[in-house]
């Protein structure tokens, strides 16, 4: 794999994280989107443009997932508020416990990685030659 594989890997698997990430951040209260934003990079270290989170939020509002709610600051203009509904709350729920068990098998699975030596590979023998055709 090279760097550049590797690079792409990460953004796919960051890019598989962020609705969970989003709705985790929401679980202590309403956010408006840079707060939200905020959260997740400094919380999670996931660093998300505007342009991935808003298509989120708006997704997950048309899925009854989150409500978003006009308030006025007093200072400038309105902030849109992000809140959790009851089924988002179901919802990140269900997908914090499917997290934890996949990491958890998935750390059992990279544990040797972490405290054994490099193995070497073992030399397996081409069964292409016996394969009758």
């Amino acid at each position: 794999m090279n760097p550049d594989s590797t690079g792409k890997w990460e953004v796919q698997l960051r890019k598989g994280c962020v609705e969970l990430a989003t709705l985790a951040s929401l679980w202590t209260g309403p956010l408006y989107g840079l707060q939200l934003l905020r959260r997740l990079e400094s919380l999670s270290g996931l660093v998300i443009s505007e342009g991935t989170i808003y298509p989120l939020l708006s997704r997950l509002e048309r899925g009854g997932m989150i409500e978003a709610e006009w308030v006025e600051t007093g200072v400038g203009r309105p902030r849109k508020y992000y809140t959790l509904t009851a089924a988002g709350c179901r919802r990140t729920r269900e997908m914090a416990r499917l997290w934890e068990k996949f990491t958890g098998n998935f750390h059992a699975l990279l544990r040797p990685i972490e405290t054994e030596p490099v193995a070497a590979a073992p030399v397996v023998e081409s069964r292409a030659a016996s394969i009758p055709v």
